[in-house]
C-alpha cells in the first residue's frame, strides 16, 4: 500500500495498535456529528470500518489512510477515497474524506491530509475527477473543501437519512498542486 508523508502527517495502511485510537474518534459525538446519521461507532462498528476500507485498497485500488502525525506516532484520525454508491446520482466518482479526533481540529492537518489525499488520486491513481460530498451546515469540512479548490456541483439530501448534502468537486485541469 501506498504511504504519503506531508510535512506533519504520515497517510498508511492501517496497523492493529490502530484500532482503539480510531475507536476513540468514532465514539466522540463532536466527531461523528456530521458522518452518516451522526452515531458514534463502539469498538466492533470500527474494526468492520477498517476492514471495509483495506478491502477498498484491494478492490479500488484507492481507500482511506490512516493518517499519524510524524513527530509523535500518534493516530489521528483518516483520510482518502472511497466510491459514493450510497449516492448514485454523481456516480461513476470517487469521493475524498476525512475524519480527525476533535483534538487535532484547527491545527490544519485536516487540509494538509486532505490535499496530500486529492494530489494522490489526480496524480498517482490517475483519477480525472474527485469529489467531495458534505452535509449542509459542516462549516468546518466546507473550509477544508474550498482550500482543496473544490467548487458546489450540486445539493442533494442523503438517500437513507434525508439530511442536506453538498456535492463539491475538482478536474485534473482545476489541481493546483
Amino acid at each position: 500500500m501506498t504511504e504519503i508523508r506531508t510535512p506533519r502527517l504520515l497517510l498508511r495502511g492501517w496497523h492493529d495498535d490502530d484500532l482503539t485510537p480510531m475507536a476513540e474518534i468514532n465514539a466522540d459525538p463532536r466527531v461523528m456529528r456530521w458522518i452518516d446519521d451522526g452515531s458514534v461507532r463502539d469498538l466492533d462498528d470500527t474494526a468492520e470500518e477498517i476492514e471495509r476500507w483495506e478491502e477498498e485498497w484491494d478492490e479500488d485500488g484507492f481507500g482511506l489512510f490512516a493518517v499519524e502525525l510524524l513527530a509523535s506516532g500518534e493516530l489521528i484520525g483518516c483520510t482518502g477515497l472511497s466510491v459514493p454508491e450510497f449516492l448514485p446520482e454523481v456516480m461513476p466518482a470517487a469521493a475524498i474524506s476525512w475524519r480527525l479526533g476533535s483534538q487535532f481540529w484547527g491545527q490544519g492537518y485536516a487540509s494538509e491530509a486532505a490535499h496530500a489525499t486529492l494530489e494522490f488520486a489526480l496524480q498517482d491513481r490517475g483519477l480525472d475527477r474527485v469529489i467531495s460530498i458534505s452535509r449542509i451546515g459542516d462549516t468546518a469540512s466546507e473550509k477544508v473543501i474550498h482550500k482543496l479548490g473544490m467548487l458546489p456541483e450540486r445539493e442533494t439530501a442523503h438517500p437513507v437519512h434525508g439530511h442536506p448534502l453538498r456535492v463539491h468537486a475538482i478536474d485534473l485541469t482545476e489541481f493546483q498542486a
